[in-house]
């Protein structure tokens, strides 16, 4: 059985048992999360597709990870105006490990 969720702006497939990288979400390691915003389930022959979101459906996920990703450089340069700007960023992720699918 999987899932399409949506979550931070993003949509993903999950199946039970996977992990998934996702936006920052503000909980504590081994928490507890619901994810409602299922827009797809199938599996064994059979589709739920919601309109947007299947009614009662919801992934129950526990948060494995908190961390921040590599460092990404961005250089603005305008030549032979003697311009530059360097800037850095790190983009903060948290891992949830996928426990149970609910149709």
């Amino acid at each position: 059985m999987y899932a399409i969720i949506e979550q931070g702006g993003k949509q993903y497939k999950v199946t039970e048992g996977a992990k998934l990288f996702v936006e920052k979400i503000d909980a504590e390691i081994g928490a507890k999360q619901i994810l409602d915003s299922v827009l797809l389930i199938g599996g064994n022959g059979e589709l739920k597709v919601g309109t947007p979101t299947v009614a009662g459906a919801k992934v129950e996920a526990e948060v494995v990870e908190q961390g921040r990703d590599k460092k990404i450089v961005i250089l603005k340069k305008k030549r032979r105006k003697g311009y530059r700007k360097k800037q850095g960023h790190r983009q903060a992720f948290t891992v949830l490990k996928i426990n149970k699918i609910v149709a």
